[in-house]
């Protein structure tokens, strides 16, 4: 039965964006040859460290997401501990509801720009006053009555 995955790896900022990419296609196919499959990739770029990690402040980030078997994790796992051109991962186990998040978001129904879909392209302002007017409406009928 395949599980699903969201691993994220940070990758040293010593290589360039293309052996990034390269290092990323290898373990697609690990894990494609281990009964997986590749649900979705995202490559955030470079991006400051929190704190210095082998001396290094700055890293490769890659979010991928993926069904595989529950054994091939720990092999994966292995793998990235033994790879030098790997700062840091952190591998978690999604739940139905995070793989339904995760969907909705890569689709646009979730994350920035949601809020001119929901009010119609209007400007956040433009719905306060609608509220407030509406609050207004409702007051005054309540003092005539």
């Amino acid at each position: 039965m395949l599980k699903s995955y969201e691993c994220v790896l940070i990758f040293t900022p010593v290589l360039t964006k293309e052996e990034v990419e390269k290092v990323v296609g290898d373990y697609q196919e690990l894990i494609k040859a281990q009964g997986g499959e590749i649900v979705h990739t995202d490559f955030w770029g470079i991006k400051s460290l929190a704190y210095p990690i082998k001396k290094k402040t700055t890293g490769f980030y890659l979010v991928l997401e993926y069904s595989a078997p529950g054994e091939s994790t720990a092999k994966l796992e292995i793998f990235y501990k033994r790879d030098e051109r790997i700062l840091r991962f952190l591998t978690t186990q999604l739940d139905k509801f995070a793989v339904e998040y995760n969907e909705r978001k890569r689709k646009g129904l979730i994350g920035k720009g949601v809020k001119n879909k929901v009010t119609g392209g209007k400007s956040a302002a433009t719905v306060v006053d609608d509220f407030d007017d509406l609050v207004i409406s409702d007051d005054l009928q309540n003092l005539e009555d």
